[in-house]
């Protein structure tokens, strides 16, 4: 019986995936990009999330951090809405909402939700150390949530599943045994993985990287204080692992890139001010 190649059934799948996609265009490159999903649904239920963690949450409101985290978040929307008003979209916040939160929480981390809502943990400040330090952080953070990363990541998840979804129904028409459809679905999952979403992760995180320098440096702030505070995260120990089966850069090229990324950061941020 004629076997069908694991890789052209994904090959298909992948292909009618995407002539089904929805696109949106990338306020960073002008291209389009996928956005199966509508941001204001994205933003509604960002929204609910949010809430529902800072309910169970403990929220550090009124303390010196908590207010210059604060201070550092509206510099940096103000420096964001200058940079999205000369990539020709001034109205590109219209639907976001703007919040700043400080957990207290031992984690080294802080994220971003669609639609402008950000946490902070407390166990970042010491890698932080300063307003700067944060700047860095904060600025990373608004740039995920200005390039739309959340919907793009999402879509790239739903094509993942369903070309997944459609290269098992066609395993079974193959005349596979059972053990060998299981093995060709886990080559297919990791293969999807490291060749798609992974990648597709590691190009936010330099895209979140490289905004973020251009936003903190029209804020006032120093980019040379991103590679400092990498540097401190690095010496925090522990392995961030192979760069290519991470959905974050390592800390060695992140430094690197942050590094070689600053002139041309700055040359933008000065025609911005």
């Amino acid at each position: 019986m004629k076997t069908i190649s694991i890789f052209k059934i994904s090959y298909i799948f992948l292909a009618g995936a995407l002539l089904l996609s929805g696109c949106a265009t990338d306020v960073m490159t002008g291209k389009s990009t996928m956005a199966f999903v509508p941001n204001s649904q994205i933003n509604s239920a960002a929204a609910e999330q949010y809430a529902t963690v800072l309910k169970d949450s403990k929220v550090v409101k009124g303390t010196p951090d908590a207010i210059m985290l604060d201070r550092v978040g509206w510099k940096l929307v103000a420096a964001a809405e200058k940079w999205v008003t000369a990539q020709g979209s001034p109205n590109h916040f219209k639907d976001y909402q703007w919040s700043f939160a400080l957990i207290q929480d031992d984690s080294i981390n802080a994220w971003a939700m669609p639609g402008g809502r950000i946490a902070f943990y407390t166990g970042i400040l010491p890698v932080t150390k300063n307003e700067a330090g944060i700047a860095v952080v904060m600025g990373h953070e608004i740039a995920h949530a200005i390039l739309n990363h959340g919907q793009q990541r999402m879509s790239a998840d739903m094509i993942q599943q369903g070309g997944l979804l459609g290269t098992q129904i066609l395993l079974g028409t193959t005349g596979m045994s059972k053990k060998t459809q299981e093995l060709s679905m886990t080559a297919a999952g990791a293969g999807t993985s490291i060749l798609g979403t992974l990648p597709f992760s590691r190009k936010h995180e330099d895209e979140a990287d490289y905004l973020g320098l251009v936003l903190m440096t029209i804020a006032g702030y120093d980019p040379h204080e991103a590679p400092k505070l990498w540097e401190r995260m690095n010496a925090l120990g522990g392995s961030s692992g192979p760069a290519w089966l991470s959905t974050h850069p390592s800390h060695e090229g992140r430094i690197k890139n942050l590094r070689d990324s600053i002139p041309k950061a700055q040359a933008t941020a000065a025609q911005l001010r």
